[in-house]
Parts: C-alpha cells; structure tokens; sequence
C-alpha cells in the first residue's frame, strides 16, 4: 500500500465504541490505517472503557470526544459506523468517504443493570474483545486487498 487507509469510527457520543474501535486501529493496524473517532452527540470518554483497554494494553487516557463536525475536513476513505443510531444519523462526507457499518452493542446500556462492577465491566470486556476481532478484519473487510 502506498498510503494509509484514512477511517473514521464513529457512534453517538464518542464515548465508548468508537473510541475502543479507535484504540484498536492504532494498536493493532498503525502500519495500514490511520484511525479517528468521534460522534454525531459527543458526551465524554466512558471511563469503563479506558480501563478495559488499559486492562488490554490499549491506553485512551489522552483521548477525549469529538463532534464529527470537527473531522469533516479530512479525506477519510472509510467512515465505520460502530453503533445504529451513528448510521441513521451518520452526515454525509464530502470526498471519497465510504461508509461501513458494523455494529456493536452499547456496554453503557449492557451495564445498567449490573449487579455488580464486575458484572458491568464484563459487558465492555465482551464488546472490547468483538470490537478486536473486526479491527483484525482490516482493511480486507472493508474491500481493500
């Protein structure tokens, strides 16, 4: 490949999918893409999701939420919606931008009613490690050879 596949994650708040989908791409595929998230209503980085990535070697300690808005400037080649209502609501990009969806279910919601932490960050754990293996996927997935 001459040049990194641009991709874009993006759900809702920024909060938790797209920010481990983040996470992943530039743990795992830093030599092949160049990974951004963000959300179409950003409220915080969750922080059960930075402790499962930290628990998996994955620090998003830095990352913080950012409106898609602030993005729309980059020639993504791929916007990954990671949740449904990011792709019911997902803007239109200008450029070349082709949108994926692959949807995860939403550990803030798995975990409201947990009985206990343990239980609850079982949910992100089993969305993290999802979430993984479809990073592992890429760029083939998203029809690239």
């Amino acid at each position: 490949m001459s040049e990194k596949l641009k991709v874009l994650f993006l759900c809702t708040g920024n909060a938790c999918r797209s920010q481990i989908s983040e996470g992943w791409a530039r743990a795992l595929k830093s030599d092949v893409l160049e990974a951004w998230s963000a959300g179409v209503a950003p409220h915080g980085v969750d922080p059960r999701a930075v402790r499962v990535m930290a628990e998996a070697g994955v620090d998003l300690a830095g990352h913080h939420s950012k409106h898609v808005d602030e993005l729309l400037a980059i020639p993504f080649d791929y916007v990954v919606t990671v949740c449904d209502a990011a792709a019911e609501s997902c803007p239109i990009f200008p450029g070349p931008a082709r949108r994926v969806h692959r949807g995860f279910q939403d550990p803030p919601r798995l975990a409201r009613d947990a009985a206990t932490e343990e239980e609850a960050l079982g949910h992100y754990r089993r969305v993290r490690d999802e979430i993984r293996a479809y990073i592992e996927t890429l760029p083939e997935s998203l029809g690239q050879s």
